[in-house]
């Protein structure tokens, strides 16, 4: 029997309610699912990728078939590595789709047997962004709404906020 191994990759710099709900909805169309950080300095994350990586692991850790892991290079060569072929991708706005519609047909371009799913995440989050939160957090605005618990505490401490506002 073949295991059924999708990748949800992104930066996830960090990681928010919107990632939170794909990964979700999207653990139940796998029977294992690796949220994939990629590590991405040239996006000058605010976390380092293993700090990504622990906070995803908390905040996903009610779910059996979900790993959390790092890595570099070619999302294509990570995918042979761990022998998955569906890539799950969220889309938020419609400018997302023209990206991710690009990215999908390099990646099918690289490897054919490659397929990417594209899934909406839920209009409660589709307004907001990783770079809009760490916006947000730097000027002492409460974000609680829009990240796990471990990582509003995380940029309280990060951005030396008593509490949010």
């Amino acid at each position: 029997m073949t295991k059924h191994i999708g990748i949800y990759p992104g930066t996830f710099d960090p990681i928010t309610s919107g990632h939170l709900d794909i990964i979700e909805r999207g653990q139940k169309l796998f029977d294992e699912m690796v949220v994939a950080v990629a590590e991405s300095e040239k996006k000058n994350p605010l976390f380092s990728v293993i700090e990504r990586v622990k906070m995803i692991k908390e905040a996903t850790k009610k779910y059996k078939n979900i790993k959390v892991e790092s890595f570099s290079g070619l999302l294509i060569d990570y995918m042979h590595r761990k022998k998955a072929n569906v890539i799950l991708r969220g889309l938020r706005v419609i400018s997302d789709f023209e990206y991710e519609f690009q990215m999908a047909l390099t990646n099918r371009n690289l490897d054919p047997n490659i397929e990417t799913v594209f899934m909406m995440t839920k209009a409660d989050y589709a307004y907001m962004s990783s770079r809009f939160l760490k916006e947000i957090a730097r000027l002492g605005g409460d974000v609680r709404g829009f990240v796990p618990p471990n990582v509003a505490k995380k940029l309280i401490k990060l951005f030396k906020v008593k509490s949010f506002k």
